[in-house]
């Protein structure tokens, strides 16, 4: 198993080196990775608009069934922070992701929030949904970045409203990528498989939950950690509704 990015390293990449100063006789003052998969059930998760047989626990990994579309949100929402995150997807063309600072429920209209998406899909999706006869725009199956159903964001590497990524390094179907997803004051910067290769800033929102997605795929999860960090400005529009846990505001 694989450690996680260490927090330092990543705001770097976001904040620039003097972001933080922690003395060595401090170490207390040092954020901690929290997981949020135990490996034994969805403690901590809560079942938005999909089914009691979508989400499921099989040999320590996190197993989406894919049907119906729809999502599981965090019980909880968050800010700033960094998401360590590992998915394999199990057939070709699968599609998922994971959703960071979204507002938890259905937008109006559609089975998935509003949100940032982090997008997971496997290699073959752009040849199953070809466009004019030709293969989709290669992009897609990059770990794009995007404002889904209102959200928006100032993408790094545009490709129309959504930044994709600079160098492709996810894997095909059966084997595992990584994700670190640094989320900080409306900025998001993406490793896949140990480098950083994409971004997006000035979210319109910058604080909600995280959700998991099922888009019509068999794919698994683990390693699901989060290492919280300081909050920022961050103004009542910037934040999404808190919702109760059946989900209602």
């Amino acid at each position: 198993m694989k450690t996680p990015i260490r927090f330092a390293t990543l705001l770097m990449v976001v904040l620039g080196s003097s972001a933080i100063q922690v003395s060595a006789d401090e170490p207390s003052q040092l954020p901690t990775w929290k997981s949020l998969f135990n490996g034994k059930d969805l403690t901590g998760w809560v079942d938005v608009n999909t089914s009691p047989e979508t989400w499921g626990v099989k040999d320590g990994l996190l197993v989406c069934q894919g049907e119906p579309i729809g999502v599981m949100r965090s019980e909880k929402q968050y800010e700033n922070f960094i998401l360590h995150i590992e998915w394999r997807h199990m057939e070709p063309g699968g599609n998922s992701g994971v959703f960071v600072w979204s507002e938890g429920t259905p937008a109006p209209g559609r089975r998935l929030p509003k949100g940032m998406e982090v997008q997971m899909l496997e290699l073959d999706w752009i040849n199953q949904h070809k466009r004019d006869g030709k293969p989709n725009h290669i992009g897609y199956i990059s770990g794009e970045l995007f404002g889904a159903n209102g959200l928006t964001g100032v993408p790094e590497n545009p490709r129309g409203s959504r930044s994709m990524s600079k160098e492709l390094r996810c894997k095909p179907h059966g084997e595992w990528n990584v994700y670190d997803v640094v989320c900080v004051d409306g900025t998001v910067k993406l490793s896949i498989n140990g480098k950083f290769v994409n971004g997006i800033r000035d979210a319109s929102v910058k604080k909600g939950y995280l959700c998991l997605e099922s888009e019509g795929a068999e794919i698994h999860f683990r390693n699901i950690r989060i290492l919280e960090l300081p909050p920022g400005i961050t103004s009542q529009e910037q934040t999404a509704p808190n919702l109760t846990a059946n989900g209602s505001q």
